[in-house]
């Protein structure tokens, strides 16, 4: 009855996504045509057409697959109570979710300027708004609610910037996990202010 989900080497539509975002991250995706993906790939241009029309539409297609796990934490986000508990796992599966999309996360890093033209851009900022509204109390005053944003933005200024230290790229992202989940436990609690 149901088709089982291909390897992802076996994949045409995957594969088109793979080579394009490592493309674009090598070159920029400003630099990058389709004719040079498609030559990457050794299929003709009217092969990849039948699959995207557009450079962006092959960027949009990744940005959709590997999101979808942050989808799914904001649906299960709106759901729950506002404990801390919530607030944490929140973080805890955001943190896995960044993990999954790392590729697309460096590509739209190096490539700042070209994401907030694309559609994607738009996107990204409702997805971190959304997300900053998990894990803040709505009434949080001023400070609370930048608590709540440097957190997520922790997490991704972890991925980024400690790209190039040393260590074990999974501690490096436990120890952003660890820095926010302080900064959302001060914002809901105020009193548990560091010494």
């Amino acid at each position: 009855m149901g088709s089982t989900p291909q390897p992802r080497r076996g994949n045409t539509r995957q594969r088109i996504q793979d080579v394009a975002l490592d493309l674009f991250a090598e070159q920029g995706y400003e630099k990058t045509s389709l004719r040079e993906i498609a030559e990457h790939l050794q299929v003709t241009k009217a092969a990849l057409y039948y699959h995207f029309k557009t450079k962006e539409d092959i960027l949009v297609s990744i940005f959709e697959d590997l999101n979808r796990p942050v989808e799914a934490l904001l649906e299960w986000g709106e759901g729950q109570p506002r404990t801390l508990e919530t607030k944490v796992e929140i973080l805890v599966r955001y943190s896995k979710a960044l993990r999954a999309a790392e590729p697309l996360f460096v590509f739209m890093q190096e490539n700042q300027a070209t994401v907030r033209e694309l559609s994607i851009g738009h996107t990204i900022k409702h997805r971190v708004i959304a997300l900053v509204d998990l894990i803040k109390d709505p009434d949080a005053p001023l400070t609370d609610q930048v608590r709540c944003f440097s957190a997520l933005f922790t997490m991704h200024a972890g991925m980024m910037a400690l790209r190039d230290a040393e260590g074990d790229p999974e501690e490096k992202r436990k120890a952003a996990l660890e820095v926010a989940i302080e900064l959302v436990t001060r914002a809901h609690d105020p009193g548990t202010a560091a010494a």
